[in-house]
């Protein structure tokens, strides 16, 4: 979410299982990006959001080993969820429903999940293998086009992979000394949309001693070489007017 790391589950999996553990996997900047096989992972859970698969918001999915799934109580109640439910004694005695229907208590998110499904279907159309090329292929110019503007070379500071086998579609930057706020700020009067902060990684920023956050950029299957162009090209024209002008 903030490096653009593709981390090696594999590896982290086969750690965890030596100590027994459950493995859940965040999959919200990986499953709308790559190909993901679970059962390859060997992962018991994996959850993802529909907003970063071209979905609606308020709305995600997860994904867990049938008898693990079995194993859990719902934390929800509502509708559907039960298959029958009794008042003996001056006690509840529920009957879980089957899975899904399990988890999914009350009136579910009916317009949410329709257009979560057709996204996914048109991901599965174009192929995540696609899909992934895209970004490898944008990400590899724009660290060309980066390494052609000389002031970029000397007051960008990215954050994360180089290597495009363990980089994904994630550019976390800072220009100089501005604030990542001011950097954000500064591209949309450009017309160019970014997030700056922590990204919901704080801590890691920490680690990193970027207590202010980062400016971050994202890119995926609509973004193009000509989107990169102006991208770079605001860069240049923040670094030319807020640095080295002073």
């Amino acid at each position: 979410n903030v490096l653009g790391t593709i981390n090696d589950v594999k590896r982290v999996v086969k750690i965890a299982k030596e100590v027994d553990a459950i493995v859940v996997l965040d999959g919200a900047q990986s499953v709308p990006h790559m190909p993901i096989d679970v059962r390859n992972l060997g992962v018991d859970f994996l959850a993802a959001s529909g907003h970063k698969m071209l979905g609606p918001t308020g709305i995600g999915f997860l994904w867990g080993r049938k008898e693990l799934l079995e194993e859990m109580n719902p934390f929800l109640l509502g509708g559907d969820m039960i298959k029958e439910v009794r008042f003996i004694g001056g006690k509840i005695h529920p009957k879980w429903n089957r899975l899904p229907w399990k988890f999914e208590a009350g009136t579910p998110n009916i317009a949410g999940g329709i257009g979560l499904a057709v996204a996914a279907e048109y991901l599965m159309r174009l192929g995540m293998e696609n899909v992934r090329a895209h970004e490898v292929e944008i990400v590899k110019y724009l660290f060309k086009r980066i390494e052609e503007e000389e002031l970029l070379s000397t007051y960008l500071r990215h954050y994360g992979p180089t290597d495009l086998k363990w980089k994904g579609g994630v550019f976390a930057f800072l220009l100089g000394d501005l604030d990542p706020n001011h950097t954000a700020f500064l591209l949309n009067l450009e017309g160019i949309a970014i997030r700056s902060g922590h990204h919901c990684a704080q801590p890691l920023h920490d680690y990193l001693g970027l207590t202010k956050g980062t400016a971050r950029a994202s890119f995926y299957i609509y973004t193009t070489n000509e989107d990169i162009d102006v991208f770079i090209n605001a860069l240049v024209k923040i670094v030319k007017a807020e640095i080295i002008s002073r």
